[in-house]
């Protein structure tokens, strides 16, 4: 009944907030917030998070308020777990006993309003006072929590909040958290236009007449028209067709960490004009997109035409992309033949590939003279950069797995072993999983063992993680 009254008086974000709650299930007589993360794990998320970089920033702009003012600052995942906070000693000890520490969960389904989880739900920033905390153990509590948006993918990827043990919280509170949240996303941008130029000034080249360059999250990174920058398209996939901003429809090439849309043969630009007309001299170079990751049926795409390939000719390309010096023809038969090899069957091999590719396949030394977007080289790029989460969305398993060329199993070896290293050592929840599913990552114990460690109790994939666990060690 008690209940029933406040819900009265609420105001209206709380009162659809406690309406969230009761559907969730949540009592008011919780203790305190789920612990969902160890030590070890926290450690893993913050590592992975892209939070992470701007932490010091963060922290200098609410250390005032937390050190000296007895609050608390926490800052979350997209989920409401908790990866960073600061505060004075006495107010951590009065927040660790409900929770409010790094490892555990502050989400509305977990412990119902409060700052984070319904800043998080809304999508804005809130505030929620005392009693207007579902669980009775927050009535103590007050705190102002603002969400933070990925600039790239439009998505909220955290929180961060100011909580104490009072009544109200200054109104300047409210202002603080979202103008940390607006400075936070500011920096996120920044590290987005960077990224931009960077794959700019590597694909432009790529790109062809009225084609459109976008990211793996739809953002338009070049195009003929400069009004269409920055807009967001579908999310394309390959070979899949995409409408652009001027209706026509377009097939997604993918480039590594980029798609290129290419406008269907005889689409209209819609100013009347030839789209060749416009591409400059230097963009007129072939491109050979090579796929041999994770696959028993090795292909490129030459200016857009998919070719299947063998695998000794999908060895010869791949080895030639990794020496774009070229490569004499002993060289390329120790390569792929070891002591064994003979510079007579490479000229046999050379001469069927260039019966296939034309004249980007040459000779004196054999080199391939085109743009070359690999996507074995892309995933040794971004790892280069330390950008697990790109390598992971980009590595589909290991170099040509048939192969028994002795460059290509070395140059396989390596780089499944620094893609290994980098998800175990770097890479959150969402990356363990996804590299779980490649060939290599179903048979790895250790990657489940972390993988059991990180995902929250009631996550769906936790089953399926024990299940091949237990076989594993039942082998």
């Amino acid at each position: 009944m008690v209940v029933q009254n406040q819900v009265v008086a609420a105001r209206p974000p709380i009162a659809e907030s406690w309406r969230r709650s009761r559907a969730a299930g949540v009592a008011a007589g919780i203790a305190a917030a789920p612990l969902v993360f160890d030590r070890d794990t926290v450690a893993d998320a913050r590592g992975a998070h892209p939070l992470d970089p701007h932490l010091p920033l963060l922290r200098d702009l609410l250390r005032h308020v937390a050190d000296e003012t007895e609050h608390l600052m926490v800052i979350t995942d997209e989920a409401g777990r908790a990866l960073w906070t600061q505060g004075p000693p006495a107010v951590r000890r009065e927040a660790e006993r409900i929770g409010l520490m790094e490892g555990f969960c502050w989400s509305e389904a977990a412990v119902g309003t409060n700052g984070i989880g319904t800043a998080l739900a809304t999508g804005r920033a809130e505030y929620v006072y005392a009693t207007e905390h579902v669980a009775h153990v927050l009535h103590r509590w007050s705190c102002a929590g603002a969400p933070i948006t990925d600039p790239d993918t439009g998505r909220i990827i955290g929180c961060i909040d100011v909580s104490a043990t009072v009544e109200t919280l200054h109104p300047a509170t409210v202002a603080l958290v979202a103008a940390a949240a607006r400075l936070a996303e500011a920096r996120l941008e920044v590290d987005m236009r960077r990224r931009d130029e960077r794959l700019r000034e590597r694909f432009l080249g790529h790109l062809r007449g009225a084609g459109v360059l976008v990211t793996a999250s739809g953002r338009v990174l070049a195009a003929r028209r400069e009004d269409w920058r920055g807009m967001r398209l579908a999310v394309p996939s390959e070979g899949g067709a995409v409408t652009l901003p001027d209706g026509r429809v377009a097939l997604a090439e993918p480039l590594g960490e980029v798609y290129l849309l290419r406008p269907r043969a005889g689409a209209d630009s819609g100013d009347g004009r030839d789209p060749a007309a416009d591409r400059p001299v230097q963009d007129r170079r072939p491109l050979l997109t090579l796929a041999l990751l994770g696959t028993d049926q090795p292909s490129a795409r030459l200016d857009g035409v998919h070719l299947p390939l063998s695998l000794r000719h999908a060895e010869i390309l791949a080895l030639l992309a990794l020496h774009p010096e070229g490569l004499s023809g002993d060289r390329l038969s120790w390569h792929l033949y070891g002591d064994d090899g003979s510079p007579v069957t490479v000229r046999a091999e050379i001469h069927r590939l260039r019966a296939q590719l034309g004249g980007v396949v040459r000779a004196k030394p054999y080199r391939l003279d085109c743009a070359i977007d690999a996507d074995f080289l892309t995933v040794r790029r971004v790892l280069d950069e330390g950008d697990v989460a790109g390598a992971v969305r980009l590595y589909d398993g290991e170099l040509l797995p048939r192969s028994d060329a002795p460059a290509v199993r070395a140059e396989r070896d390596e780089l499944a072993v620094r893609f290994r290293r980098s998800v175990l050592a770097r890479g959150g929840a969402d990356a363990l999983w996804t590299y779980a599913q490649t060939e290599q990552g179903r048979a790895d114990l250790e990657a489940l063992e972390r993988l059991r460690e990180v995902l929250p109790q009631d996550d769906p994939r936790l089953p399926a993680v024990a299940a091949r666990r237990a076989l594993l060690l039942d082998d």
